[in-house]
């Protein structure tokens, strides 16, 4: 924990008040530290959270081609699903419970790649991974990066005011954190380079991996249905990454206590459970907070999981060699009269949410 709580870089207003309560900045006070932390010609180690707007403003143009060029319902409907399923999803099977939660293991490193150039890469995995932690730790609290008490803008704008890793760590530190993200492919800085760039990220291998994975999507789409279907589907997934930086003000409630009984189990911070991104993304989020590790967080009946499908496909294809289940778990917990043939008939599930080698 105390580790935790140092590892991202504070912003200019702190995490607490005077008092120790969450520090709470205006608007414009979020503002202009967004921008001054998008700032690369003032410090290069900005580097990272640039990149990341950046290839959303880069997106903006190819939009607009698809709205007032190459619009077309079949085109809307593309978007549609590729913009709020397939990338939603496709962000709850890497980021979320891969990278950030360990919740699964992959039978070698080209399963890995595969499932992480799925789609379009927009979002930096260290920029994700390592704040999901401290969210985590101190979720609803001082220091939780996208902490829904301090409004809409602290939540949109964390990935660059709040979300990146501190850049004055010693190098036991650095390892540490690291250490965090050794499972997702990701080359390290040494610690050299992390005092030069302020991240664990290099700038050059991870622009060339952006550069090559669009190159091979827009040929790809350009191939299956030319300039009107790249457009479609890469503009989509502009609207996406703008649109995700919404998820945890909505996801905990919009800073007010939105959870209800029978539905949202877990009591230690605010987060509830939505059925739109539970549907689209397998993103239920009171469930996940309830069992981070799990790699499923739909565990009722009507809570269908697409993240949990595609895991469980890749475990029967040998792609998956592990995984972590905490369905039967929850359901003996929180539902202990539920008749035993309908927990027993989860296969791979445990008590206890161990790792469990896939067949």
């Amino acid at each position: 924990m105390a580790f935790l709580n140092t590892v991202l870089e504070p912003p200019s207003y702190g995490w607490t008040d005077k008092d120790g309560n969450l520090s709470k900045p205006t608007n414009a006070t979020i503002v202009k530290e967004f921008f001054s932390r998008l700032n690369v010609f003032a410090d290069k180690k900005n580097w990272l959270s640039f990149l990341s707007w950046f290839l959303v403003l880069c997106l903006a143009p190819i939009l607009f081609l698809f709205i007032f060029k190459y619009f077309s319902i079949t085109g809307l409907i593309v978007a549609f699903v590729y913009s709020m399923i397939i990338m939603g999803t496709h962000g709850t099977i890497w980021h979320h419970r891969y990278c950030t939660h360990s919740a699964y293991t992959f039978r070698n490193n080209f399963w890995r790649f595969f499932t992480q150039n799925l789609t379009l890469k927009i979002i930096p995995e260290e920029i994700y991974a390592v704040s999901h932690h401290v969210h985590h730790a101190l979720s609803d609290q001082p220091g939780d990066p996208y902490n829904a008490q301090g409004g809409f803008l602290y939540c949109f704008l964390a990935d660059v005011n709040h979300q990146p890793i501190a850049r004055n760590m010693n190098e036991a530190s650095y390892k540490k954190c690291v250490n965090l993200m050794k499972h997702v492919g990701v080359t390290p800085n040494t610690y050299k380079q992390y005092q030069k760039w302020g991240t664990i990220a290099n700038p050059y291998r991870t622009i060339a991996g952006i550069i090559l994975n669009w190159g091979f999507w827009f040929g790809a789409f350009y191939l299956l249905g030319g300039f009107p279907l790249a457009c479609a589907v890469f503009g989509s997934a502009g609207v996406w990454a703008v649109g995700v930086r919404t998820f945890n003000y909505e996801g905990h409630g919009k800073g007010e206590d939105k959870r209800r009984d029978g539905v949202d189990h877990n009591r230690e911070d605010m987060s509830i459970n939505q059925l739109w991104p539970g549907y689209v993304a397998g993103e239920w989020h009171n469930n996940h907070h309830l069992y981070p590790k799990s790699a499923r967080s739909g565990f009722k009946p009507h809570q269908f999981d697409l993240a949990w499908c595609y895991i469980k496909l890749m475990s029967m294809l040998g792609a998956v060699s592990s995984y972590r289940d905490s369905k039967k778990e929850f359901l003996l917990t929180y539902f202990p009269k539920t008749p035993v043939v309908q927990i027993t008939a989860v296969k791979y599930a445990e008590v206890k949410p161990v790792m469990v080698r896939a067949k």
